[in-house]
């Protein structure tokens, strides 16, 4: 071990989460088994971000710093033989961004440590990672409480011949979600055309981007469902559910080089419909009872028009007392002859219509709508860490192939590392919400949909 056996940060109550705004506080333990002559012993806190065009490449493209602090704990002279224990302080700003950590780029947030030591003498160093999470309340995000809902017409045709319309409505209950809630996603298909469609997918999906010259774009998909097609002339309806894993909130407020978005993406597979849905994913979930009163409605009623005085015409000094002689009913005042209407021109007459319906568009309305069942509903997940997931209750992964110098957490989703290590010693699981689903496609334990729509209105 040479001059030194153990140079070592450790934070106050093993805490590893923090929030913009705390103060992050510990030691520097260092050991030392003869005397060491340095200049200083400084302590470092550190957070930045960094963004490439290359997978797991750490020649950042673009970086930003967020803020980096020094302080020094010990001044020059000999660092006795034995056991030394320096503390530590620093306050995070209230403007640091949540960790993330992509195959593109990181946001990330260190302590470390050095021993300055004189010309030609060896230095030394050590560092201790930290996680931020700054939450997202999903009441102050714009728009969050206005419905939800897209639609999509695509015509169907065969050798230039056109064979009918499908129609493709698709909303959601809410537009804002966190880790746990179910997204309800209804759909209606109405296939006004003789041909079958094709089965129907819904899935939420994740994009991220990496902004450099030439930003990185990187889509994901969460968790999927698929449900059968309809049948030519038919309606149908195909209500169905989500459930959101732990992911990365949606806003990384303070970064300026990841942008997290999340929406939901119907599809059809013939003919190719595709439209989506923009939600967002955060720490605090939606209130119902701060949603906004709706504007007061407007009365319509239809506005009289002002009966118009009769006129009379001023009374003359000659027939003061003389009764105005009164015209036979029959009569009527004598009008100059009106000028005869120009005819308009033929561009200018638009004489609006309705156009004709086509024979597969009649009776549409009297159709009664069908349920499409589900076929598939699953969870996408990368590769990840086995050991993450260990502390699971039930959940059992085979040890092999391990390798223990390997960071030990998923970047399936890109979510913050949910637990950390001390020294040699197994990973320990942390409070933090960012623990990603275990991959149950490779456990003995079957992943179980969520319940269907109508029982999830019986247990909320």
């Amino acid at each position: 071990m040479g001059k030194l056996q153990e140079f070592q940060i450790t934070l106050n109550s093993n805490k590893v989460v923090y929030s913009p705004g705390e103060s992050i506080s510990g030691t520097v333990k260092i050991s030392t088994a003869q005397p060491i002559q340095c200049k200083a012993i400084k302590v470092n806190c550190h957070g930045s971000c960094g963004v490439t065009n290359k997978v797991n490449d750490t020649d950042w493209l673009e970086e930003e710093q967020y803020f980096n602090s020094s302080l020094s704990v010990a001044d020059k002279g000999t660092l006795k033989q034995g056991e030394h224990i320096f503390p530590f302080k620093f306050l995070i700003p209230a403007i640091a961004p949540t960790s993330y950590e992509g195959p593109y780029g990181k946001i990330m947030y260190k302590i470390r440590a050095f021993i300055d030591t004189p010309r030609f003498s060896k230095d030394y160093k050590t560092e201790k990672p930290f996680y931020m999470l700054n939450n997202v309340n999903l009441n102050d995000v714009p728009e969050i409480y206005e419905p939800n809902s897209s639609t999509i017409t695509k015509n169907f045709s065969y050798m230039l011949v056109k064979n009918g319309t499908v129609v493709l409505v698709a909303k959601t209950d809410q537009r804002g979600y966190t880790e746990g809630q179910i997204i309800k996603v209804s759909t209606e298909i109405d296939n006004q055309s003789g041909k079958n469609t094709g089965h129907v997918v819904a899935g939420l999906i994740q994009r991220v981007t990496y902004h450099t010259k030439k930003p990185t774009h990187e889509v994901r998909t969460i968790a999927e469902v698929e449900g059968a097609g309809v049948k030519a002339g038919k309606r149908a309806e195909w209500k169905e559910q989500i459930i959101v894993p732990p992911l990365p909130q949606s806003s990384l407020a303070g970064c300026n080089l990841i942008e997290v978005n999340y929406f939901i993406q119907v599809s059809l597979k013939y003919p190719e419909m595709l439209l989506t849905l923009p939600i967002h994913i955060g720490n605090v979930a939606v209130d119902p009872s701060l949603r906004p009163p709706p504007p007061p409605k407007v009365s319509k009623t239809p506005k009289t028009a002002p009966t118009p005085a009769p006129r009379t015409t001023p009374a003359s000094p000659t027939s003061l007392n003389v009764p105005a002689a009164t015209p036979p009913p029959s009569a009527s005042p004598s009008l100059p002859p009106r000028p005869a209407p120009r005819p308009r021109p033929r561009s200018m007459c638009v004489t609006p219509s309705a156009p004709p319906a086509e024979p597969d568009m009649m009776g549409a309305g009297d159709r009664q709508s069908e349920e499409i069942p589900t076929k598939i509903h699953s969870q996408h997940q990368g590769p990840m860490s086995p050991s993450a997931f260990s502390y699971a209750p039930g959940l059992v992964f085979p040890q092999n192939n391990i390798n223990p110098s390997a960071p030990h957490f998923s970047l399936s989703t890109g979510a913050t590392i949910p637990f950390f290590s001390e020294g040699n010693g197994p990973p320990v699981p942390t409070t933090c919400s960012f623990i990603l689903p275990p991959d149950y496609r490779s456990s003995a334990n079957p992943h179980e949909p969520p319940p269907s729509y109508e029982e999830s209105f019986l247990t909320t």
